[in-house]
């Protein structure tokens, strides 16, 4: 069987949204020819564990790990935070309001740990995958970020032995939605452009996870050879989940974290508005976030009236976050409200149609989040700014629920399985080599 390198910073037992795409990929490739070998650190810094996700790793995976150092108890000692204290991606603020400290921290970040605070991984994993592959070669080399260091290790063992390699994004680079609060000088902001594209262009191939990302992508590379493989959700979870009793409770669940692009207050007012119309409403309804959450998001829970109808819910395993997505009447789907807004498609999105669960999306209806939406048959979108739609839907779907009649559509889900995305990826692979 051919085999492929893949270099990744997150694997279980990390959790949340990186690991997932990968984590099931090797699950399935094997199925199409691939076997894969996975290189990852050994004691890096995240800020979720979840266990359940190693029953989803063959006991015949080769995984190989080694130490990697990274900045953060400096970082954490410097914004005086105890070293055990978890740190969140995507500027998750949970406490206050940004600090100096933080500011300060934050431009470092940006300009200075180019491209990520993995930095320090780069050589070391450059030496060691250099002998490894002479011993051990592999047919392909494959990077998934971010974080983006994982590309330049890629880059490096490509440029030195010829292997075929494939840059997988996750996300955007220099487009990501906070890449604009990352305090950049000229020089880090060109500095980041500048190995962006040296990665898009030296790459074998390119793969985006979203078609405007894939767009975006060939407009900064000057290529028009990206490749995009959405993701999915891998219905062996839903197969295996117990039979899920509907909540008795209306309730509106989202799942993921909730950065302040995430925070729509209009849903929130729409929700207020909606209650005060409806006393039956009033007494069913409950909100579960589930998931990190900015302080502004509890701000606006408060500032609307919500706050006893809504519980946060830090984080579930993945195992117990599929059966309240199954459990839940309404699952609620946000897109960040930011530039790159057309091109979000959250994970979460997939495993909601997993679940069969009607999606109440909120965020643009041009966006490649509704088009997958669309093509499922798995929900409405409502723009940012439609209060009034919002709370017409939500009473809409209310009255369904009153007579048992709220339900979801999984007619359209085939196509958006792991199992496929695994040999889109076979497939690709086979182009390059």
């Amino acid at each position: 069987m051919k085999k492929f390198l893949l270099i990744t910073y997150y694997w279980p037992p990390s959790g949340g949204a990186g690991v997932m795409r990968w984590a099931k990929m090797t699950k399935y490739i094997p199925e199409f020819g691939w076997q894969p070998v996975v290189y990852t650190p050994s004691d890096n810094e995240v800020a979720v564990h979840d266990e359940s996700l190693l029953t989803e790793i063959s006991p015949d995976l080769k995984i190989i790990k080694t130490p990697i150092w990274e900045p953060y108890d400096i970082y954490k000692a410097f914004l005086g935070r105890k070293k055990k204290e978890k740190l969140y991606s995507g500027f998750i603020n949970e406490n206050k309001k940004e600090s100096l400290a933080q500011k300060i921290s934050v431009f470092v970040r940006g300009n200075f740990f180019i491209p990520d605070a993995r930095m320090f991984w780069i050589k070391p994993s450059i030496q060691y995958l250099k002998k490894y592959l002479r011993d051990y070669p592999v047919d392909a080399i494959i990077s998934t970020g971010p974080p983006h260091s994982m590309h330049m290790i890629a880059d490096a063992l490509h440029k030195s032995t010829g292997i075929p390699w494939i840059a997988d994004f996750r996300d955007p680079w220099t487009n990501i939605d906070f890449y604009k609060d990352l305090r950049l000088t000229k020089w880090g902001d060109a500095r980041h452009h500048r190995l962006e594209k040296r990665i898009l262009t030296n790459a074998s191939k390119v793969v985006a996870v979203t078609w405007r990302m894939g767009d975006e992508f060939k407009e900064l590379s000057s290529r028009n050879d990206i490749e995009v493989i959405l993701n999915g959700f891998d219905d062996a979870d839903y197969k295996s989940a117990d039979a899920a009793t509907l909540d008795k409770e209306f309730t509106i669940v989202h799942v993921g974290s909730m950065n302040k692009d995430r925070n729509p207050e209009v849903l929130w007012k729409a929700i207020q508005q909606a209650i005060f119309l409806s006393d039956p409403l009033k007494e069913k309804i409950k909100i579960k976030l589930i998931g990190p959450a900015d302080f502004s998001v509890r701000e606006s829970i408060e500032k609307f009236g919500l706050k006893d109808y809504t519980s946060f819910i830090e984080f579930v395993p993945h195992a117990d976050a599929v059966k309240i997505q199954q459990k839940a009447q309404l699952l609620l789907l946000l897109i960040n409200d930011a530039p790159s807004s057309l091109s979000i498609i959250p994970g979460k999105l997939y495993e909601y149609l997993g679940s069969g669960r009607p999606v109440l999306s909120i965020g643009p209806s041009e966006s490649d989040s509704a088009k997958v939406i669309e093509m499922a048959n798995g929900g409405v979108v409502h723009d940012y700014d439609d209060l009034e739609g919002i709370k017409k839907r939500i009473l809409e779907y209310f009255t369904l629920y009153q007579s048992d009649q709220l339900i979801g559509s999984s007619e359209g889900t085939g196509k958006f399985t792991r199992k496929e995305r695994a040999r889109d990826f076979a497939g690709l692979l086979d182009k390059i080599i």
